[in-house]
């Protein structure tokens, strides 16, 4: 064993999974979870720990593999995370836990990221799931909201003895892990649905079709229904467009929709009664891990498929491997181009897009250089399906509907950033619904912090 390389893990063949909505990565069996597991040094220091948001034991769970207790470990991981199947999937690890990690500053770092995916997946095929709280200690709480955030929120406070009710605005729970990553990264039923159900083995209650602001205020929920303190974890959800000529056409989509309705309401399925319309040439503008789904997605549906990227590859924001993916399986990309029009036919449907060539100019106050315009550039990619992926914002109606709820100039809700609380007393927030468009771990780091600051809250009051 070279312990300087990490123990590769199966996937399906490109060619094969171009075609189909299986899961992309195969996971590790058990020889070689251990195998991987022993190259770990055990840092008396565990820099992978502060690198996580919301800071797993990750030595402690990772030595129980290596010795095969894999129970023990996952009694650890679930100490810290309500999601470990999905965060071992979805997490980009490498910017984070394993980008600290020491035994990669000579070599490569510990797949600490595929290891807690193969104790959470062990421990749902052995029907493991983490200890419901021994009593109740009688303090309702309402978490808007089934996503990462929200969940997460919903299991620490459970943990804690408060009897917690989720409310969902869509018919089914999950938020972002049900409607926007898509079935080769994520499955549903297996994964996401059995990771719901954990965190409704703990006591907390979900209730489906419920949009605050519309079926009932957070006013109503604390003033009629003796809910004490409130989170709230709606995410982002409302998809961004550039403003250009021709975005209103048939076959112009929001990266939003298009994975709703693909992943949601299961258009890929042909027993389902919800197609999407899909061309022969898409091209999908934006660079980030949503933008790589909704071309895998296309792809997987007969498309011919390109990326559009104002920028070039060094500034993907994309994960590493999502971008490897999408290139394995054939997917092509236009960087340094930037469209300006959307070309219409005379039947009102996409029928090209306008664009212009880039270079890249000083740095902006991201850091990343700027890019402009290269002179006497503009082209014109013939295509019928356009999908938009240019992030996201929260959508006001929460906000608008709440007495002395404030929200900052990207109509995010303005919370404490280490307790969630907001400008309305008893209410905290946290995910998306603050941040903008970020990562599932991060929107869990959010609701684990504001599960504590509602605590505090509850038992000082």
């Amino acid at each position: 064993m070279d312990v300087l390389k990490k123990v590769p893990i199966k996937e399906q063949d490109p060619q094969v999974r171009a075609h189909n909505f299986d899961e992309v990565c195969l996971g590790y069996e058990l020889e070689e979870a251990m195998e991987e597991a022993s190259r770990c040094i055990q840092c008396k220091n565990p820099k992978c720990v502060s690198g996580c948001p919301v800071s797993i034991d990750i030595p402690g769970f990772i030595k129980e593999v290596e010795n095969n207790n894999i129970e023990a470990a996952f009694k650890i991981i679930s100490d810290y995370s309500a999601l470990p199947a999905v965060c071992g999937r979805v997490c980009p690890q490498e910017t984070q836990c394993e980008q600290v990690c020491i035994r990669g500053i000579k070599g490569d770092p510990v797949s600490i990221g595929k290891l807690e995916r193969f104790v959470a997946d062990w421990a749902r095929n052995h029907n493991i799931k983490p200890e419901p709280p021994k009593e109740k200690n009688g303090k309702k709480v309402a978490v808007i909201g089934s996503g990462p955030a929200g969940l997460t929120c919903a299991g620490e406070l459970a943990k804690l003895g408060y009897d917690v009710t989720i409310f969902e605005a869509l018919h089914e729970p999950g938020g972002v892990l049900l409607y926007g990553i898509p079935e080769f990264r994520l499955p549903k039923e297996e994964v996401v649905k059995a990771e719901i159900n954990n965190v409704i083995s703990l006591g907390v209650k979900i209730e489906t079709n419920v949009i605050i602001g519309r079926s009932t205020t957070i006013d109503e929920l604390m003033e009629d229904e003796g809910f004490e303190a409130v989170f709230i974890g709606s995410g982002a959800g409302l998809p961004k467009f550039m403003g250009i000529p021709g975005e209103n056409a048939n076959g112009v989509f929001s990266a939003n929709e298009y994975l709703t309705r693909n992943n949601l309401m299961k258009a890929y399925d042909t027993s389902y009664d919800t197609p999407i319309i899909t061309g022969k040439r898409v091209a999908v503008v934006g660079g980030g891990n949503v933008a790589m789904d909704a071309a895998r997605t296309a792809l997987r549906l007969g498309a011919d498929v390109t990326v559009v990227y104002r920028r070039s590859e060094a500034e993907l924001p994309a994960r590493v491997e999502e971008v490897h993916h999408a290139k394995e399986e054939g997917i092509k990309f236009k960087l340094l181009t930037n469209p300006t029009e959307i070309l219409v036919n005379e039947d009102g449907w996409v029928s090209g897009m306008r664009c212009v060539e880039m270079e890249l100019g000083e740095p902006d106050e991201s850091g990343r250089r700027r890019p402009v315009v290269k002179k006497d550039s503009e082209f014109v990619m013939e295509l019928d399906t356009v999908i938009m992926s240019l992030g996201t914002s929260p959508n006001p109606l929460i906000s608008s509907t709440t007495e002395g709820l404030e929200i900052n100039k990207w109509k995010c809700i303005i919370a404490d950033e280490e307790t969630g609380l907001t400008t309305r007393e008893g209410v905290f927030a946290g995910g998306d619904a603050v941040t903008g468009a970020a990562t599932v771990i991060l929107a869990m780091g959010a609701g684990k912090a504001a599960a504590k600051g509602i605590h505090e809250y509850l038992t000082s009051k």
